[in-house]
């Protein structure tokens, strides 16, 4: 995952790229802290998905950008359009379930 520092790059990598992921999250968040290493495992296992991550307290643009108003929120975009989000407390296997069906759909219909 790249952690990107600027919201206007953040929102280039999401209109450049086919499947984003995003995770925005803070240092100071210990639930991020925790769910993180857990997503970069599940999201590690798709090939084409570009990763980023943002903090939303070092860059506080992107809690209104993005409409956060807790973290850690996770953040699926296809085409520059947000398709899922979920948010604080994450169930690992129903996110894996989700991300899973939107991206191999995504990848399926492309082929």
């Amino acid at each position: 995952m790249k952690f990107i520092k600027e919201l206007n790059h953040a929102k280039e990598i999401i209109n450049e790229n086919e499947l984003v992921f995003v995770y925005i999250g803070q240092e100071n968040c210990s639930v991020c802290h925790g769910l993180k290493p857990q997503i970069k495992q599940i999201m590690n296992q798709f090939e084409g998905v570009t990763q980023i991550e943002l903090d939303a307290l070092r860059t506080p643009e992107v809690a209104e950008a993005f409409q956060v108003l807790t973290v850690p929120v996770l953040l699926l975009f296809v085409e520059g359009h947000e398709y899922l989000r979920k948010a604080r407390i994450v169930n690992t296997r129903e996110f894996k379930q989700d991300i899973e069906k939107i991206i191999l759909g995504y990848q399926g219909m492309k082929k």
